[in-house]
């Protein structure tokens, strides 16, 4: 980001990388300050690095928005194969997660009454509709 013409650094949060970092050491290890700080500026300079690199492809693609795929193709871009092929892996296992919630969701919004109207949240012009097919089928 750019303010008053100097580049603003956005770091990931302190309380973050500690936690992450304690995530693989031994209950008892204790953490210096220097070395959460070292940790938070390599950190967030890798995934400037790795960021930079999907936005400049989605730049050339005419887009805006990155995406976990665009993560992806940068990560491999750059020789990270190994991380690009984990996040793969992960960004399948989310994709596929959202799939089932949202399926979830919709199984659990479902009422008899939807069904009848093919899927369809029950509205006025709906009943008005299945109203007038209603009336429609009745004989003269």
């Amino acid at each position: 980001m750019v303010d008053d013409g100097h580049e603003q650094e956005q770091m990931l949060p302190i309380a973050n990388v500690d936690q992450i970092m304690r995530q693989v050491l031994p209950p008892r290890a204790k953490i210096s300050k220097q070395a959460k700080q070292t940790i938070q500026e390599c950190a967030t300079e890798f995934i400037s690095f790795v960021t930079g690199e999907a936005s400049d492809k989605c730049h050339k693609e005419n887009r805006r928005t990155v995406n976990g795929d665009d993560i992806c193709w940068a990560l491999a871009a750059l020789g990270l194969d190994d991380y690009a092929e984990a996040i793969v892996r992960y960004l399948h296992k989310y994709r596929e997660a959202e799939r089932k919630k949202a399926n979830n969701q919709n199984k659990a919004t479902t009422t008899p009454e939807s069904k009848e109207n093919n899927g369809q949240v029950p509205t006025l012009e709906n009943k008005e509709a299945q109203k007038e097919d209603a009336e429609s089928r009745q004989p003269s």
